[in-house]
């Protein structure tokens, strides 16, 4: 098990934002946890002082593309890039400097889960390079795959099945427990387990840790098998939960 850094985007800034109250309309503006003064780059710049590999930058909407740009050049193949990734500008970003590219809501048009843009994306940039973003809501069948900013449900169920076959055209998952993401009450400890047994390739968990007693649980729950990121409870985020030195000596711990 490993720790993945974050550098979350929104309006160009780095932010930590409660990721259910993301929404496309202006009149509902998101809630947000923390705003940096620093820039993008400064985050990803000390990530890789710190050899915390395979962290994410992830764009929350428009505006973001020259702080996504300045942070991947900061730390060349160190960070994986999400948000609003599509054939069109998949191999661009990789270009810029992302080890791999994280695809979300292209995936689900309509809602429904389209097969064929996995394997398209898939065949453009290779299986080994791209990320699923899975992240999922709880519903009454389980988990539900979350898309639009996790905003719109999808057809598409959390299951062993379902992570099976879209192992097949993927090197990674990327799943937030969007019920419980920004919230720093706790993580779903289902949704770890569930990760921990049923995933065929890497998978990072994001959504409620608090403090290294939460990584400690999802080393266990996840059998060692699933990493783990986390931003509002650090403290280079304005959080109190986790000390980055901390997180940083943890993960060293498991290199």
């Amino acid at each position: 098990m490993r720790f993945r850094p974050c550098i979350d985007l929104h309006g160009g800034q780095v932010k930590q934002i409660v990721g259910s109250t993301l929404s496309d309309d202006p009149a509902r503006p998101p809630r947000t946890n923390f705003v940096a003064d620093q820039p993008p780059a400064h985050f990803a710049a000390l990530y890789r002082r710190d050899g915390l590999a395979g962290g994410h930058v992830i764009l929350l909407g428009p505006g973001n593309a020259a702080a996504a740009t300045a942070a991947l050049a900061a730390w060349p193949g160190g960070l994986q890039l999400g948000g609003g990734v599509t054939p069109a500008n998949a191999r661009q970003w990789l270009e810029r400097g992302a080890a791999k590219v994280i695809v979300t809501s292209w995936l689900f048009p309509e809602g429904e889960f389209a097969e064929p843009r996995l394997r398209e994306l898939a065949a453009l940039v290779g299986p080994e390079r791209l990320v699923v973003d899975l992240s999922c809501r709880r519903t009454a069948t389980g988990y539900t795959v979350a898309s639009q900013r996790w905003q719109a449900l999808t057809s598409l169920r959390l299951t062993a099945a379902a992570l099976a076959r879209l192992a097949a055209s993927c090197g990674e998952f990327l799943v937030h427990a969007v019920d419980v993401e920004g919230k720093q009450a706790g993580i779903d400890e289902e949704l770890v387990r569930l990760l921990g047994a049923d995933c065929p390739v890497p998978v990072t968990y994001a959504g409620g840790i608090r403090h290294l007693a939460d990584l400690d649980r999802i080393e266990e729950l996840g059998r060692g098998r699933v990493d783990a990121t986390a931003g509002s409870s650090l403290d280079i985020f304005g959080g109190q939960g986790l000390r980055y030195a901390e997180v940083v000596a943890w993960d060293r711990r498991r290199r």
